[in-house]
């Protein structure tokens, strides 16, 4: 069992660090399955007034959600219970059970994996009398392989051996083999969407998406030096300069399909802030970015996901306190953690909004004719993580302190 007391934070104190580094651990005690052995987390857990998740969601670990909870375990000192979620991670590059070629998935089953290829979420559909899987689920979203990348990279910094990094190099090497798009501006595409085995290639570019690549190849050209970590490094950021709007200081959210720039009007939180955190030498000019969010994003107490200001988003204001940190700004962070601990459920877990339900402005998927991502006030692994890395002062996109 990971036991806190015996790992002392690296970086910051405070009570709201211990109850999220507490429940982070815990989870991962508490997953079963071999002692040791890898294992995936559970996203969401159900909100104060439900009895359970809807199907789609009851036995969903997103990749995100545990690449994250793997950082910012390392991040608490809990090295052991990180070292279980990266090594599902590997097992999951490794073992898929159709594609061998570098990439994993949106999602897998919650638990502790047995031998071979690790179990993607689903559930027995009554109406249709079948076993029904998510088609974003079972696709691959190239931020998303980033992050596990970030979070293998994470490990390796401890590790005996090279395997995490290898992982990561590896992970890379899909992300520049199958989706470079060389439609101006130049960059990383979405990834693909869909079932087994042939999926749909996503035509449009994220903002977000490109500053992971250029995070993760950035950190593997310390590392190694390749060619072709700088290459994508490169051709990454300079997405990021193109989707920078001079006039207003914003960050678009990327391109349409067709790979025009997207336009102003709908924006992103972590968009405007993730350029800060995962660009060594960000441009001043960027600085602006934080107050294009205060004045289009904020709600009381915090952020919005987007522009409509319908609730406050628990991740992205942790995303926000840990960006005001690294600018230097440690009293306007405070205010926001302090708003962090008033969302901390009964578990230990961070709700992932403060209202019932919020908004995004953002569909799941291609075959989604209208935005249908929301989240709903249920205690989320991604947002404990987040809170857990802006308590502690912990950037995930470098591996280090922003202290």
């Amino acid at each position: 069992m990971a036991r806190l007391a015996e790992a002392k934070p690296e970086v910051g104190e405070g009570p709201l660090a211990r109850t999220l580094c507490a429940a982070l651990a815990s989870a991962v005690d508490t997953a079963g399955g071999k002692e040791g052995g890898p294992v995936f987390l559970v996203s969401y857990r159900p909100g104060p007034d439900q009895q359970a998740l809807p199907p789609a969601l009851r036995q969903s670990a997103f990749t995100y959600d545990n690449a994250l909870a793997a950082i910012a375990l390392t991040a608490c000192g809990a090295r052991e219970p990180a070292r279980r979620i990266g090594d599902a991670l590997l097992q999951a590059l490794d073992q898929d059970r159709t594609f061998h070629d570098g990439r994993v998935r949106n999602a897998y089953r919650a638990g502790p994996l047995e031998a071979g290829p690790p179990a993607l979420p689903g559930w027995w559909d009554t109406r249709q009398k079948l076993w029904a899987e998510d088609a974003y689920q079972d696709g691959t979203a190239t931020g998303n392989v980033a992050w596990a990348a970030l979070a293998l990279l994470t490990l390796d910094q401890d590790a005996s051996d090279r395997r995490y990094r290898a992982g990561a190099e590896r992970m890379l090497g899909w992300i520049t083999a199958n989706t470079r798009d060389q439609r101006e501006p130049a960059g990383f595409s979405g990834g693909v969407d869909g079932f087994d085995p042939s999926q749909t290639k996503l035509q449009w570019k994220s903002t977000e998406h490109n500053l992971d690549v250029h995070a993760l190849a950035a950190w593997l050209l310390r590392l190694n030096g390749s060619a072709e970590s700088a290459e994508a490094a490169r051709i990454a950021r300079g997405f990021l300069d193109a989707a920078f709007a001079q006039g207003p200081g914003l960050f678009r959210l990327g391109t349409r399909p067709d790979g025009s720039l997207q336009p102003l009007e709908h924006l992103a939180l972590d968009t405007q802030l993730w350029p800060l955190l995962g660009v060594a030498t960000p441009p001043d000019a960027w600085r602006r970015a934080i107050a294009g969010a205060q004045e289009r994003l904020a709600v009381p107490g915090g952020f919005d996901f987007n522009e409509d200001r319908d609730g406050l988003w628990v991740e992205g204001t942790a995303q926000a306190a840990l960006t005001l940190k690294a600018l230097g700004r440690t009293e306007d962070a405070r205010s926001l953690l302090a708003t962090l601990s008033g969302q901390v459920s009964p578990s230990g877990y961070l709700f992932a909004a403060r209202e019932p339900r919020i908004t995004t402005g953002i569909a799941i998927g291609p075959a989604s004719p209208e935005p249908d991502f929301f989240y709903h006030r249920r205690p989320h692994l991604g947002a404990t993580a987040w809170g857990a890395l802006a308590a502690l002062g912990w950037n995930p996109f470098t591996g280090r302190s922003v202290d």
